[in-house]
């Protein structure tokens, strides 16, 4: 109806219309309050599914180290020489570290310097900020779970570690999460050293909605890095993972055979790979460490991923590697679902260790 004919219409009837549009508008805001209301409590109910995923995956650590800083400190009223030397050989029978735990200790003990007096009550507290200060923490987009993508291109990672730590599982975790932000991933199959290796990321690939670029068992790492990406270029892709061997042979082979797949990605996608994530098993404990020594020097390593530790009491791991080698912790791994590879937060792992 033209504007003119409503405004020829008695007084009564253009009020009429008036109150039917402003209930409409009113209905359109209710409708938008309760989408926001849903969305916001799906956001929080996600977050405290991944608390309560986090807590239970650190529960043998927990028991493992905080358990027993809480036998130390009861019945003591304040902090001293040999309460220090019990939380010592707690920090390094958890595989924090010697070099860590010998820095924990030392900040502590300038603390009890300088204030004099300490608490055993205050101690639990002050530890806690200590290690959650030694924690690198990756910085990334968590509505992309922790990438930022790159537009006009993909943003490539490269993922490395021995074989068993967890490499295909957390690449098809990873994926199955980009894939569910709407985002199209792609996955390089360049392990071509184990024919198994290939076709349990070819699940993993299938099950998180990503597409697989494969060679022949035995084929250049290399040559499959460059197919993945010139395809993925070619598509449109968001983001491109990247598999490698997972071999520690000698440090001249592996550094040699990543320098190489790095050197090709590079021809396609100038600056790739973007970044360069080392997987490590947090039940290895010690192991871990000298993992990620070698890999840290074979090739330059921007984030980590720690498995498995649901399984383990040596949790304490992240703390030492992180502090050690100063690469940030992008995911940790609780479970064996495909939701259970969770974005590192600091704070919250921290909380996850005191059992707070």
């Amino acid at each position: 109806m033209a504007l003119f004919d409503i405004f020829k219409k008695r007084p009564a009837e253009v009020e009429v219309l008036a109150q039917v549009n402003r209930e409409l508008e009113a209905d359109t805001e209710r409708r938008e309050d309760i989408v926001a209301e849903r969305a916001a409590s799906e956001v929080a109910a996600e977050a405290a599914r991944e608390r309560e995923a986090l807590n239970a995956g650190l529960e043998k650590t927990r028991r493992g180290i905080f358990s027993r800083l809480a036998r130390t400190v009861a019945g003591r009223s304040r902090v001293d020489e040999a309460m220090l030397d019990e939380l010592e050989e707690i920090l390094i029978t958890s595989d924090v570290g010697v070099d860590t735990t010998v820095g924990i200790i030392g900040r502590i003990e300038a603390r009890v310097a300088r204030d004099k007096y300490m608490n055993a009550a205050e101690l639990q507290s002050i530890l806690r900020e200590e290690i959650a200060a030694l924690l690198e923490e990756s910085a990334g987009d968590k509505d992309n779970f922790g990438i930022t993508l790159r537009p006009g291109e993909p943003y490539v990672l490269m993922v490395v570690g021995v074989n068993g730590v967890g490499k295909t599982t957390t690449i098809g975790k990873l994926a199955a999460q980009l894939t569910r932000a709407g985002k199209r991933v792609y996955i390089g199959a360049a392990d071509t050293f184990r024919a198994a290796a290939i076709d349990q990321l070819q699940v993993w690939a299938d099950r998180a909605g990503a597409t697989m670029v494969r060679q022949q068992h035995g084929s250049d790492p290399a040559s499959v890095a460059y197919d993945t990406l010139r395809s993925a270029v070619a598509n449109g892709a968001d983001a491109v993972l990247i598999d490698t061997a997972g071999r520690l042979h000698n440090k001249i082979g592996l550094m040699n055979e990543l320098t190489k797949i790095r050197n090709v990605m590079a021809k396609v996608v100038p600056d790739a790979p973007h970044e360069v994530m080392l997987v490590l098993d947090g039940s290895t404990g010690q192991n871990a460490f000298e993992q990620a020594a070698q890999f840290t020097a074979a090739t330059k390593v921007n984030s980590l991923a720690i498995t498995k530790l649901d399984g383990t009491a040596k949790g304490g791991v992240v703390i030492g590697i992180s502090d050690r080698f100063r690469v940030p912790v992008r995911y940790i791994g609780v479970g064996e679902g495909i939701d259970d590879l969770q974005i590192f937060d600091r704070r919250e792992f921290v909380d996850a260790l005191f059992g707070s």
